[in-house]
Parts: C-alpha cells; structure tokens; sequence
C-alpha cells in the first residue's frame, strides 16, 4: 500500500464520525439560540478529529507493541500488528497529532478560559491511557464510561460552550445521544474482539459480564438515544423538530438483529457498518430537527 493510504487507514476514517456528530450538534444548539460563533465552533471540530485521529494512532501502537492485537482479530488490519508501519513511527504520529490539537486547544483556550484546558488536557490523556501505560482504562473496562462522556456531554456541552462562553443543560442532555451511539459502536467492538480480549487480558465489559451483556448493551444505549431528543422536547423546551433524530434510530433494526443473533467467531461486519450509519443519520437528522 502506497504511505498516505496506509496513514489513512490507521486514521479509521469510519470512527470519525463520532467525534464530528457531537461537535456539529453543539454548533446547531449555539445557531438556533443566536450565540454561534464560527471560528470557536471549526477549530472545536478541527480539535475533535484530531485527538480522535491522535487516539486512534495512539492505539494501534499501544496495542502492536503489548501484543494485544494478533493475526488473528477479526477487525480491520492493524498497521503496528501487521509490520506495515513501524512502532517508532506510529509513535511520532500520535505525539504529532495531539500536539496540533494541543496548538488548537491554544486558541480555544485564549477564546474560552479555563474550562478548555481542563476539558483538552483530560482528552489528550484519556486518548493515550485507552491503551497505553501499565494500567491501559480500556483494559479495564472503562472504554465505554469514557466514549460516553467524552464522545457525548463533553464534547456537545464544550463545542457549545466556546461559542456561547456559558454552559447549556440542554446541550449537556443532547451530547447523552452521540455518546450512547459511540458505545454501542464500542459493544458492537468487543462482542466480535470477545475471545481475543480475554486472551490478551484485555478485561472489556463483554470480557467481564458476558456477550450477554454486550448484546442488551448495544439494544440499551441505541434506545437511550432514541429517548434523548424526547426528553429534550418534553422537559428543555427543544424544538419538536429534534424528534426526528429519534425516528433515525429505526436504522437500527439491521444491526441489532446482527447482534442479537450473533455466535462467536463472526466478524459483525454489517452491525459496526450499520451501527456507523445511525450516528451519522442520527446526527443529520439532530441538525435538521434543531434548525427547524
């Protein structure tokens, strides 16, 4: 594979998603109520992708050298694993990576105080200890309390915050959704990598509790983001237009059938290609909804 394809690649293009669908939900909630800022809101987006590009370099790397990642997973091809990109060089990618967010960061800093360097310095060192250090959060089954908060409330709330420079609930409830989607993404994940996990020691939740679990997982955080914009039209005076996004969720009746019946040794192709889809319909249809 030529470089630039192989550096896209270990970018996951197909994660990013989760990390533009909160952003562009803060900047429609900062349109509507008349405090959108347009530079604040492009380099909040620009600061996402690039600590989810970073987290992503980051991981493959820490999971290459820890082994953790073999030839025989079920994913996508891993760059460090499969000696297409050197460890020393996935290194410098991700340092690279998270210091231009940091550089971003700067401004969003100078833009919107002190909160931003709270909320920038946990998500630089969040994305690194995923899997890095002797202790890795996501070999601990944190990974899903962190893509929660972080793919959600954080970066909803804080794409909000340096446009209006004031905290919304409103914002807050809304970033429950993509955050609940990007887990479901994450159980989609484990319940295929299940068996290969506990090899590694890699105590995921699915390691922890069960497919079982992970399953009712994926079917409780889809459902849960159907409800967010319910709650926000009922309680928080939304525009009756956000329940649109709800509606979106019905996409999710393929790759919960995929999960449901799922046996180990399959791959859950269609389910993750599937589970992708919904955040971003979700996400278009959030915007649309909120802007109506």
């Amino acid at each position: 594979m030529a470089g630039a394809a192989l550096w896209i690649q270990a970018s996951r293009p197909k994660t990013l998603p989760a990390a533009l669908t909160p952003v562009a939900m803060g900047v429609v909630i900062a349109w509507r109520e008349g405090t959108f800022a347009a530079l604040p809101g492009a380099a909040a987006l620009v600061g996402a992708l690039l600590i989810q590009v970073a987290t992503n370099f980051a991981n493959d790397y820490f999971d290459g050298v820890k082994g953790t990642d073999t030839e025989d997973r079920l994913g996508p091809q891993r760059l460090v694993q499969a000696g297409l990109v050197s460890p020393a060089a996935m290194k410098r990618a991700f340092i690279l990576a998270f210091g231009c967010a940091a550089l971003v960061g700067a401004y969003l800093v100078w833009h919107a105080g002190w909160p931003i360097v709270v909320i920038g310095l946990a998500s630089i060192l969040f994305g690194v200890l995923y899997t890095g250090g002797p202790r890795p959060l996501g070999y601990l089954g944190l990974g899903d309390l962190l893509v929660l908060v972080f793919f959600g409330p954080v970066a909803t709330a804080g794409t909000h915050f340096v446009q209006a420079l004031t905290w919304s609930p409103t914002a807050i409830v809304a970033g429950l959704a993509p955050g609940l989607l990007g887990v479901a993404l994450l159980a989609v994940n484990n319940l295929r990598d299940v068996d290969g996990d506990r090899l590694a020691g890699k105590r995921t939740l699915a390691v922890r509790f069960g497919t079982t679990f992970a399953k009712v997982e994926y079917v409780g955080c889809v459902v849960g983001a159907a409800a967010v914009p319910v709650l926000l039209w009922a309680l928080l005076d939304a525009p009756p237009g956000v329940l649109l996004a709800s509606g979106s969720c019905v996409l999710a009746i393929p790759p919960i059938r995929a999960v449901l019946g799922w046996q180990p040794g399959r791959r859950l192709g269609s389910a993750l290609a599937g589970s992708g889809r919904l955040l971003v319909a979700y996400g278009i249809a959030f915007c649309l909804g909120w802007s109506m």
